[in-house]
């Protein structure tokens, strides 16, 4: 069925209401669910504001785990340690999107959750997210929904035989996609996929990639970052500049208003970010939804008064915005495995002898290719200024730049 036809339900959605309530202040402890490092620096931003937070989900070694008060390490279907858990918190938020619904509806009798289950729901199953956006007139790329290796030999003589195949479950980072170009074996490439369900997308011939992080209050609210201009590698995300030359104000706008209409439509309550594509003709699309703060978003943390994860514990306990205006223009590299191998101490030296660097490391015991272990940032008068200096600090990391620069 193709993205224009499909009505997948969504569970939730229909009876989603904007969540309201008293005032959380500090004293009061905050759960999370999940322990990675967006957990971790939401636990900083709680615990500098005054505020406990326990960590269900993960081990007291994790990266969230290191900071917080107390880790609840049961998984998310253990119903009884649920909710042990809510007696012990006053509200309760996530990480990541992977969490059971069943596990938030637990919870959510006995305290509040915030984001609503709606979301979590949709972000969970990309056809359901592309539906849910669609119904509300957003543009997405075109799809199909794929059942079997007759589908989606059907789904891509509409594509022009071309397309990108992808779990509709779990993926991220590159994994569970892969891009079909004529000739491919379909048969065998629908095997290799080992899934019952799968969602082809028409491939975007587009100029950049942006996204934008917003908050959505109690009241109703919503207050966007700016955009982000993201540049990926192998997938996964390597440089974020903000804002950028890029990024047309009309375009900055209108990117900023999807991601209001999302949060609205789904009343939620809470940090999202949106991710676009914007095509070479000038048309923004939606390519997912993060249900949570992102990686795109971490520059936040030194170029505003109030970063996503301050932002994500106002809404969460009932608080109004911060001040999200950034100080200077900022960009943010992502530090992976690969790009720690040859971190010695005299390049961490000269990294950290580099004023303008902000470090920040996830706790990570093991480092592997692939995997984010952290990030630097750097504000200077331009993003093209700040870009630079940033990856010239991560390439004195990796060996490739001088100790002397």
């Amino acid at each position: 069925m193709s993205g224009s036809q499909s009505r997948l339900s969504v569970p939730g959605v229909a009876s989603v209401r904007s969540q309201s309530g008293c005032v959380i202040a500090p004293g009061a402890t905050i759960g999370i669910l999940g322990g990675g490092q967006l957990g971790r620096m939401f636990c900083l931003a709680a615990r500098r504001m005054g505020y406990g937070v326990q960590i269900f989900g993960d081990t007291p070694d994790s990266p969230a785990g290191q900071i917080a008060d107390r880790t609840w390490p049961a998984p998310f279907q253990d119903h009884a340690q649920l909710r042990l858990f809510a007696e012990q918190v006053d509200a309760v938020t996530y990480e990541q999107e992977n969490i059971p619904v069943e596990t938030v509806e637990v919870l959510r009798e006995r305290v509040p959750v915030r984001p609503a289950v709606g979301l979590l729901a949709a972000a969970q199953h990309r056809i359901r997210e592309k539906t849910a956006i669609r119904s509300i007139g957003i543009a997405t790329a075109d799809f199909h929904r794929i059942t079997s290796a007759r589908d989606l030999s059907m789904a891509l003589a509409d594509f022009q035989h071309t397309g990108i195949l992808k779990t509709v479950t779990l993926g991220y980072d590159g994994k569970g996609q892969a891009r079909i170009a004529p000739g491919t074996d379909i048969p065998a490439l629908w095997s290799s996929f080992g899934v019952s369900e799968a969602i082809l997308e028409r491939e975007i011939s587009f100029a950049h990639e942006l996204s934008v992080v917003a908050a959505r209050f109690a009241d109703g609210t919503v207050v966007p970052f700016q955009a982000t201009l993201n540049q990926h590698v192998n997938h996964i995300l390597d440089l974020s500049v903000s804002p950028s030359p890029a990024i047309e104000p009309r375009v900055m706008q209108e990117a900023c208003d999807v991601a209001a209409a999302i949060l609205e439509h789904f009343g939620v309550v809470g940090v999202i970010c949106v991710e676009y594509f914007l095509t070479t003709s000038g048309r923004l699309l939606v390519n997912e939804i993060a249900p949570r703060p992102h990686n795109s978003g971490h520059l936040t943390i030194d170029a505003c008064q109030s970063s996503q994860f301050e932002q994500q514990v106002r809404a969460v306990c009932g608080l109004g915005s911060g001040d999200v205006r950034q100080r200077q223009p900022a960009a943010m590299v992502n530090l992976l495995g690969e790009h720690l191998a040859a971190a010695t101490p005299e390049r961490w030296q000269a990294v950290f002898a580099r004023p303008e660097v902000n470090v920040h490391l996830y706790g990570k015991a093991q480092a592997r290719t692939g995997r984010k272990m952290g990030h630097l940032t750097v504000l200077a008068d331009t993003a093209a200024a700040a870009a630079a200096a940033a990856l010239s600090a991560r390439s004195v990391l990796t060996g490739a730049g001088s100790l002397h620069e």
